[in-house]
Protein backbone atom coordinates (compact mmCIF):
# COMPACT_ATOMS: atom_id res chain seq x y z
CA UNK A 1 0.00 0.00 0.00
CA UNK A 2 0.91 3.65 -0.66
CA UNK A 3 1.94 5.63 2.31
CA UNK A 4 -0.29 9.42 2.21
CA UNK A 5 3.39 10.75 0.24
CA UNK A 6 2.84 8.41 -2.24
CA UNK A 7 5.67 6.28 -1.65
CA UNK A 8 5.99 2.61 -1.00
CA UNK A 9 6.41 0.44 1.76
CA UNK A 10 9.73 1.51 2.15
CA UNK A 11 9.40 5.11 1.33
CA UNK A 12 12.26 4.52 -2.20
CA UNK A 13 11.62 6.37 -5.04
CA UNK A 14 14.17 7.84 -7.78
CA UNK A 15 14.97 6.98 -11.52
CA UNK A 16 14.36 3.65 -13.21
CA UNK A 17 15.33 1.14 -15.83
CA UNK A 18 13.56 -1.48 -17.45
CA UNK A 19 12.76 -4.81 -15.08
CA UNK A 20 15.01 -7.24 -16.27
CA UNK A 21 18.04 -6.15 -16.82
CA UNK A 22 20.73 -6.60 -14.56
CA UNK A 23 21.78 -3.45 -12.28
CA UNK A 24 25.82 -3.43 -13.37
CA UNK A 25 25.32 -2.57 -17.38
CA UNK A 26 26.41 0.55 -18.06
CA UNK A 27 24.51 3.38 -20.10
CA UNK A 28 25.87 2.26 -22.89
CA UNK A 29 24.68 -1.52 -23.21
CA UNK A 30 21.40 -0.54 -22.04
CA UNK A 31 18.73 -1.13 -24.69
CA UNK A 32 15.01 -0.69 -24.66
CA UNK A 33 14.30 -1.51 -27.83
CA UNK A 34 12.57 -5.01 -27.23
CA UNK A 35 10.72 -4.06 -24.07
CA UNK A 36 7.07 -4.31 -24.32
CA UNK A 37 4.98 -1.15 -24.47
CA UNK A 38 1.65 -0.35 -22.18
CA UNK A 39 -0.96 0.87 -21.31
CA UNK A 40 -0.98 2.36 -17.90
CA UNK A 41 -4.37 2.66 -16.01
CA UNK A 42 -5.59 3.55 -12.40
CA UNK A 43 -6.02 1.00 -10.24
CA UNK A 44 -8.26 3.08 -7.76
CA UNK A 45 -10.64 4.76 -11.03
CA UNK A 46 -9.22 2.12 -13.74
CA UNK A 47 -8.42 5.94 -15.81
CA UNK A 48 -6.43 5.60 -18.72
CA UNK A 49 -3.02 7.35 -16.98
CA UNK A 50 -0.60 7.03 -20.39
CA UNK A 51 -0.57 5.26 -23.32
CA UNK A 52 2.93 4.66 -23.58
CA UNK A 53 4.09 2.69 -19.83
CA UNK A 54 7.04 0.73 -19.29
CA UNK A 55 7.68 -1.74 -16.58
CA UNK A 56 10.37 -1.14 -15.29
CA UNK A 57 12.22 -0.91 -12.08
CA UNK A 58 13.49 1.68 -9.14
CA UNK A 59 17.70 2.53 -9.75
CA UNK A 60 18.21 2.80 -5.89
CA UNK A 61 15.94 -0.29 -5.00
CA UNK A 62 15.80 -3.01 -7.85
CA UNK A 63 13.47 -5.03 -5.70
CA UNK A 64 10.74 -2.43 -6.32
CA UNK A 65 8.41 -2.58 -9.49
CA UNK A 66 7.17 0.41 -10.68
CA UNK A 67 5.88 1.66 -14.47
CA UNK A 68 7.10 4.64 -16.26
CA UNK A 69 7.12 6.95 -18.75
CA UNK A 70 8.79 9.01 -21.55
CA UNK A 71 6.44 11.66 -22.38
CA UNK A 72 4.12 13.97 -19.23
CA UNK A 73 0.97 12.46 -19.40
CA UNK A 74 -1.63 15.18 -20.64
CA UNK A 75 -5.14 15.80 -19.33
CA UNK A 76 -4.69 12.26 -16.43
CA UNK A 77 -2.36 13.13 -13.57
CA UNK A 78 -1.29 17.04 -12.14
CA UNK A 79 1.20 17.82 -9.56
CA UNK A 80 -0.06 17.71 -5.99
CA UNK A 81 2.07 18.85 -3.23
CA UNK A 82 5.91 20.39 -2.22
CA UNK A 83 8.68 19.00 -4.34
CA UNK A 84 11.29 16.97 -1.88
CA UNK A 85 14.73 14.59 -2.43
CA UNK A 86 14.77 10.93 -0.88
CA UNK A 87 17.08 9.18 1.63
CA UNK A 88 18.73 7.53 -1.19
CA UNK A 89 19.57 9.75 -3.75
CA UNK A 90 19.53 13.50 -5.17
CA UNK A 91 16.76 13.09 -7.11
CA UNK A 92 14.60 16.37 -6.98
CA UNK A 93 11.26 14.61 -6.84
CA UNK A 94 7.68 15.99 -6.92
CA UNK A 95 4.00 13.51 -6.78
CA UNK A 96 1.30 13.35 -9.48
CA UNK A 97 -2.51 12.68 -9.01
CA UNK A 98 -5.05 10.81 -11.08
CA UNK A 99 -7.18 13.52 -12.26
CA UNK A 100 -10.46 11.58 -11.95
CA UNK A 101 -10.11 10.36 -8.82
CA UNK A 102 -7.80 12.24 -7.09
CA UNK A 103 -4.84 9.37 -5.50
CA UNK A 104 -1.01 9.73 -5.73
CA UNK A 105 -0.37 6.98 -8.28
CA UNK A 106 3.43 8.01 -9.01
CA UNK A 107 5.78 11.27 -8.98
CA UNK A 108 8.33 13.21 -11.45
CA UNK A 109 11.77 13.53 -11.81
CA UNK A 110 12.35 16.71 -11.81
CA UNK A 111 15.91 17.26 -11.53
CA UNK A 112 17.69 13.78 -11.03
CA UNK A 113 21.29 13.49 -9.47
CA UNK A 114 24.30 12.73 -11.76
CA UNK A 115 24.44 9.17 -10.29
CA UNK A 116 21.19 8.16 -11.44
CA UNK A 117 21.74 9.57 -14.51
CA UNK A 118 25.09 7.65 -15.12
CA UNK A 119 23.09 4.40 -14.45
CA UNK A 120 21.76 2.20 -16.63
CA UNK A 121 17.97 3.97 -16.67
CA UNK A 122 15.06 4.24 -19.48
CA UNK A 123 15.20 8.28 -19.67
CA UNK A 124 11.72 8.29 -17.98
CA UNK A 125 10.81 11.25 -15.72
CA UNK A 126 7.06 9.85 -15.01
CA UNK A 127 6.88 6.93 -12.22
CA UNK A 128 4.05 4.92 -11.80
CA UNK A 129 3.76 3.06 -8.36
CA UNK A 130 2.68 -0.47 -9.26
CA UNK A 131 0.14 -0.54 -6.45
CA UNK A 132 -1.38 2.88 -7.99
CA UNK A 133 -1.08 1.74 -11.51
CA UNK A 134 -1.42 -1.79 -13.77
CA UNK A 135 -0.13 -2.05 -16.90
CA UNK A 136 -2.05 -3.83 -20.36
CA UNK A 137 -0.10 -4.20 -23.28
CA UNK A 138 -0.68 -2.43 -26.45
CA UNK A 139 -0.78 -4.23 -29.27
CA UNK A 140 1.05 -3.18 -33.21
CA UNK A 141 -1.15 -2.12 -35.96
CA UNK A 142 -1.31 -5.33 -37.05
CA UNK A 143 -3.61 -5.90 -33.57
CA UNK A 144 -1.59 -9.17 -33.13
CA UNK A 145 1.92 -8.85 -32.13
CA UNK A 146 2.84 -6.84 -28.85
CA UNK A 147 3.60 -3.21 -29.77
CA UNK A 148 7.64 -3.12 -28.98
CA UNK A 149 9.40 0.37 -27.87
CA UNK A 150 11.54 -0.06 -30.88
CA UNK A 151 8.35 0.12 -33.24
CA UNK A 152 7.26 3.15 -30.66
CA UNK A 153 7.22 7.17 -32.84
CA UNK A 154 9.26 9.46 -30.31
CA UNK A 155 6.65 11.47 -29.50
CA UNK A 156 3.49 9.53 -30.02
CA UNK A 157 0.91 10.05 -28.10
CA UNK A 158 -2.78 9.88 -28.26
CA UNK A 159 -4.69 13.53 -28.38
CA UNK A 160 -7.17 12.05 -30.71
CA UNK A 161 -8.99 9.59 -29.10
CA UNK A 162 -10.70 9.80 -25.77
CA UNK A 163 -8.09 7.55 -23.85
CA UNK A 164 -10.82 5.81 -21.58
CA UNK A 165 -12.23 4.29 -24.72
CA UNK A 166 -9.14 1.98 -25.51
CA UNK A 167 -10.26 -0.67 -27.92
CA UNK A 168 -10.41 -4.16 -26.71
CA UNK A 169 -8.08 -5.40 -29.03
CA UNK A 170 -5.35 -3.64 -27.02
CA UNK A 171 -6.66 -5.16 -23.51
CA UNK A 172 -5.99 -8.54 -24.73
CA UNK A 173 -2.90 -10.02 -22.80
Amino acid sequence: PLSQDGTGPDGRRGLARPSGLPPAMSVSSCTFEDRCVAVLCCRFCQQVLSTRGMKAVLLADTDIDLYSTDIPPSGTVDFIGSCYFTEICKCKLKNIACLKCGNIVGYHVISPCKPCLLSCNNGHFWMFHSQAVFGINRLDSSGVNVLLWGNLPDLEERTDEDKSCISEVEYIR
